[in-house]
């Protein structure tokens, strides 16, 4: 929105995001928390001027005890959670995660790695993710967030750093009135570039080239050797005392690696001499 100095950014993932559910049997509560956010990583992707990745990764005791979705700058996502006690369908964030802290890690292929804690002090993601912006980076937000069983859409909006300049807090405050009169109904129903139309056809708006989002993992047998050379000599020898292999699956895309003793022997590179 260029007379205003306010950018947008839609997203939407339904086969993609049926595939990144395809391993996983999620509760409604899980998989409604980890949609919003895997939806948010992608969108925030759009604030990368360079190749990367950028990933929102939770841990706590509470009943969801891990909760991270990750995304590229070429907008390759994946994403995870772990659970266990029974939840209660009125739970909302803070009572999901319990004690728990949120982070965004922004990390450069070439430079140096960033990571900012979100505040866990709103019930959705959406108003933790304004407030980490509003404080660290001093630019209102704004995330709407839906989701379906088989599909998660979002819209996010923010004030440009001229936006300073106009001072007219009244075109932030219409803009983001509108966007929250979204339904999940006029997400599925209608693509971008309409819902862009229906909601903002008063404001002067610059529209881009969509581009292709898509469900990837990062996963490979040497990630895998690796997690396994971690691991350290003793404990793999140990395991192959009582396997004929090692296996190591990917809690994200479910891919299954082996690996036999003579692997594991060059891995360590055991037997020869330096």
């Amino acid at each position: 929105m260029e007379d205003l100095q306010i950018r947008g950014e839609w997203v939407r993932l339904e086969s993609s995001y049926q595939q990144m559910l395809a391993n996983h049997d999620y509760p409604d509560l899980v998989k409604r928390l980890l949609a919003q956010t895997t939806a948010a990583a992608v969108l925030l992707t759009g604030t990368l001027k360079f190749s990367g990745r950028l990933s929102i990764h939770a841990r706590g005791d509470g009943p969801i005890s891990l909760l991270m979705a990750e995304a590229t700058d070429q907008r390759r996502f994946r994403a995870i959670a772990r659970f266990g006690e029974v939840m209660e369908q009125e739970m909302d964030l803070r009572a999901l995660l319990g004690r728990a802290q949120m982070a965004i890690t922004i990390e450069p292929e070439q430079g140096q790695r960033y990571q900012g804690v979100v505040p866990l002090e709103y019930p959705e993601i959406s108003g933790c993710l304004e407030q980490y912006f509003a404080l660290s980076e001093q630019l209102d937000t704004h995330f709407t967030l839906v989701n379906s069983d088989d599909a998660v859409y979002g819209l996010m909006l923010q004030k440009l750093p001229d936006y300073r300049e106009l001072d007219d807090q009244e075109a932030w405050d219409r803009v983001v009135h509108l966007a929250k009169t979204l339904s999940l109904e006029e997400f599925a129903g209608h693509d971008n570039a309409t819902l862009t139309h229906r909601l903002f056809h008063e404001e002067k708006v610059r529209l881009f080239d969509e581009q292709d989002v898509a469900f990837a993992c990062s996963c490979s047998e040497e990630r895998s050797l690796a997690s396994i050379k971690a691991m350290g000599q003793d404990e793999a020898l140990d395991i192959l005392e009582q396997e004929p292999s090692i296996s190591v699956d990917c809690q994200f895309c479910g891919a299954h690696y082996e690996f036999d003793r003579k692997a594991i022997e060059t891995l360590f590179e055991m037997g020869q001499r330096h």
